[in-house]
């Protein structure tokens, strides 16, 4: 049986996950992609000029948010922008490993706990789970109307100006379906599953040459 978690997550039930543990997670999670993770490292995170009032309202919110929360690695498909009467179609998971550079920052700066996308990411985010501790959590690559539907609220919107699929939008969500693929403890699937393919390429490359 899938655990059920509600975000916030504490580190007890962080480092209760084990890698193959399958989640339904529910709460208010934050999307964010390549433009809100670049935007947060260069100029929240480490500005090269002040911040201005517009943009610290929007950190103050997210501070609030994402304190033992979650981020989306997501790209979502939504109707009703021009009047604000939001709707998402789709939300799928994007590539998660495009967000490398920049998660750890993130993850430290936000007291996140968890990461949600499709496969995996890198030894820096690897070690950064263990520190916080966090998880990284797949979710279903083509199941975006699945997804969609476990979305209970749009709650508000930030950086609609980066375009809708790269705005943060914030969304409370119900039994939402993951598995967690990197844990606070060191185990990444991603990596055991690049091992064995090394391997069994390795193997065949000796029997080839022996042939």
């Amino acid at each position: 049986m899938p655990r059920e978690l509600h975000i916030p997550l504490m580190d007890e039930d962080i480092l209760n996950l084990k890698v193959g543990e399958t989640v339904r997670l529910s709460g208010v999670i934050v999307t964010a992609r390549d433009a809100a993770h670049r935007w947060l490292v260069e100029n929240i995170i480490h500005p090269r000029k002040p911040v201005s009032p517009e943009e610290q309202a929007i950190v103050d919110d997210l501070k609030r948010l994402l304190q033992h929360g979650v981020v989306y690695h997501c790209g979502p498909v939504v109707t009703g922008v021009e009047t604000g009467d939001y709707r998402v179609t789709a939300a799928g998971p994007t590539t998660s490993i495009r967000e490398e550079p920049y998660q750890a920052e993130v993850m430290r700066f936000f007291h996140l706990k968890g990461m949600i996308g499709k496969g995996g990411m890198g030894p820096t985010t690897l070690t950064a789970c263990q520190a916080e501790p966090a998880v990284y959590f797949h979710a279903v690559g083509g199941a975006s109307a699945v997804i969609a539907q476990t979305i209970q609220q749009v709650m508000r919107v930030h950086k609609l100006d980066f375009g809708v699929p790269e705005a943060l939008w914030v969304w409370r969500v119900s039994q939402l379906p993951v598995i967690v693929t990197m844990d606070a403890h060191g185990a990444s699937l991603h990596e055991q599953v690049r091992d064995r393919s090394r391997q069994a390429l390795e193997s065949l490359v000796i029997i080839n040459r022996n042939d």
